[in-house]
C-alpha cells in the first residue's frame, strides 16, 4: 500500500523512507519542486522513494492524481504551507486525517492566540495592524499564516512601527499582518505527538536568535534538561495548550518564551520542527520518530505516544549564514570537521551557484553543523566551535 508525502521538510525524506520500509509501505513524495531535497535525494536509492513531479499549489491536480494511485493508504503532510491543502484533500478522498476545518483555524496565528486567550492561556490578544499602538512597545507585527520567520517585524517604538508597515507593503503575505504583545526571555519549543487529543511532550528545544531586532534563527540544542518538577508543569500546560487550540493529532511544534511570569506562546505549527530537530529526536529519542508520521495516516495510534525511550546523545545545531548577499561559491572550513570533537557533521541547505538574498530570515541559510553531546549544552558547545571554522564564500 501507498503513502503519498505531499511536499516535505528539508530534511528528514530519508528516516520518513525507513519509516515506510519498515511498515511495509510505499512512499512518494508529491512536489512541485525536487531540488528542495537534493541533498536527501542524492543520498537515496533510487527506490527507497518515488517523486511525482506535479504542481503541489493546484489541489485538482493533486487529488486526480491521488485518485490514479490504486492502492493509497494515506496522505502525509509535514509542512506548514501545505498542512490546510493536505487536510482538504484526506477529507475528499475519505482518507484519515486532521479535520480541514481545524487546520484552517490552526494556521491562523491570530485565531489561535484568541483561543488561548479565551482559556486564560495568554496574557494578550492579537489586533489589526492599523492599531498596533493601542498594545504598547515593544511588540511584534506577523504574518498570520508566516512560516521560517519571514514576514515578522520585532517593533520598539513609533518609527519602527511605521517602517514596519511600510515593509510589509512589499512582503509577500501568506495570511494577513497582525500584531501581538512582545513577551520578553529565552525562546524555546516544545516538541509533542498528539493522537484523539492525548499530547506528549517528547522534549524541550532551546533556541538562538540573532540581536534584535532582527529575530532569525541562529542554533538550537535538544533536549533542554529542566528540572523533573517545571518538565512535569510544561508538559501539562502544553497539553492544555494544544487542547485549547483545537490540535487533535499529529506533530506540533510550539514556540515559546519562558517570561517572568511564566510560559507564553509565541506560536504553534503543527508539524514537526524544521531544520535538524527531527533528527534530533530520533537521536536523542532513540527511535524513528518518523514512524508516528506513517501511523498517523494510516489512522492507526503511533507507538511514539506511550513508548519508553532509550536515552540518546544530547543534540547542538547552528545554521550557517554568509556576511553578504550575493552568489554562493562554497564553504572554506569544512575540511576541518573530522577532527573536531561531538562528530559534527555538515548539511547543505543551499549549493554553490545559489543566489542568496533576505539575510534577515532563515531562506539565507546555507547549510547546518550539527554535533553531539552528553547533554544539549556540551553538544551545542561543539556545535558553535565546529560551525565558526565554516565561512560560506560569496561572490558579490
Amino acid at each position: 500500500m501507498t503513502v503519498v508525502l505531499l511536499e516535505a521538510l528539508t530534511f528528514g525524506l530519508g528516516r520518513l523512507a525507513d519509516a515506510a520500509s519498515e511498515a511495509g509501505r510505499k512512499l512518494v513524495l508529491f512536489t512541485g519542486n525536487r531540488d528542495i531535497y537534493r541533498y536527501e535525494l542524492g543520498t537515496l536509492g533510487p527506490d527507497r522513494v518515488e517523486v511525482v513531479d506535479i504542481d503541489t499549489t493546484d489541489i485538482a491536480a493533486c487529488e486526480a492524481a491521488l485518485r490514479a494511485i490504486p492502492d493509497l493508504a494515506g496522505i502525509i503532510n509535514s509542512t506548514d504551507t501545505w498542512a490546510l491543502p493536505g487536510a482538504e484533500l484526506t477529507a475528499r478522498l475519505g482518507l484519515p486525517g486532521p479535520a480541514a476545518a481545524a487546520v484552517r483555524v490552526l494556521r491562523d496565528k491570530g485565531a489561535v492566540r484568541d483561543l488561548l486567550y479565551e482559556h486564560g492561556l495568554t496574557r494578550g490578544r492579537p489586533v489589526p495592524v492599523m492599531v498596533a499602538e493601542q498594545l504598547g512597545f515593544p511588540l511584534v507585527v506577523k504574518d498570520s499564516s508566516g512560516t521560517s520567520s519571514r514576514g515578522v517585524w520585532l517593533v520598539r517604538d513609533a518609527a519602527e512601527l511605521e517602517r514596519a508597515r511600510l515593509e510589509a507593503k512589499d512582503t509577500p503575505l501568506k495570511g494577513h499582518l497582525i500584531a501581538e504583545p512582545y513577551f520578553a526571555g529565552p525562546l524555546y519549543s516544545a516538541e509533542t505527538v498528539t493522537w484523539q487529543g492525548k499530547t506528549r511532550l517528547l522534549g524541550v528545544l532551546s533556541r538562538q536568535l540573532s540581536p534584535e531586532p532582527v529575530v532569525r534563527e541562529e542554533a538550537a540544542a535538544f533536549p533542554v534538561a529542566f528540572p523533573e518538577a517545571e518538565h512535569s508543569e510544561l508538559a501539562d500546560w502544553i497539553g492544555r495548550v494544544l487542547k485549547a487550540a483545537g490540535h487533535e493529532q499529529g506533530f506540533a511544534h510550539t514556540e515559546f518564551v519562558l517570561t517572568v511570569d511564566g510560559p507564553e506562546i509565541v506560536e504553534i505549527n503543527i508539524r514537526i520542527g524544521g531544520a535538524m530537530l527531527g533528527e534530533a529526536l530520533c537521536r536523542s529519542l532513540g527511535t524513528n520518530v518518523y514512524a508516528a508520521m506513517i501511523s498517523m495516516a494510516l489512522g492507526e495510534e503511533p507507538a511514539l505516544l506511550t513508548q519508553k525511550f532509550s536515552e540518546g546523545p544530547g543534540i547542538g545545531f547552528v545554521l550557517a549564514y554568509p556576511a553578504a548577499e550575493g552568489v554562493l561559491k562554497g564553504w572554506s572550513g569544512l575540511d576541518r570537521l573530522p577532527g573536531l570533537p561531538g562528530a559534527p557533521e555538515w548539511y547543505p541547505t543551499a549549493s554553490p551557484g545559489d543566489e542568496i538574498r533576505h539575510l534577515a530570515d532563515q531562506r539565507s541559510c546555507t547549510g547546518i553543523v550539527l554535533a553531539e553531546g552528553p547533554t544539549a549544552e556540551l553538544a551545542l558547545h561543539r556545535a558553535f566551535a565546529a560551525a565558526g571554522g565554516i565561512t560560506p564564500e560569496i561572490d558579490s
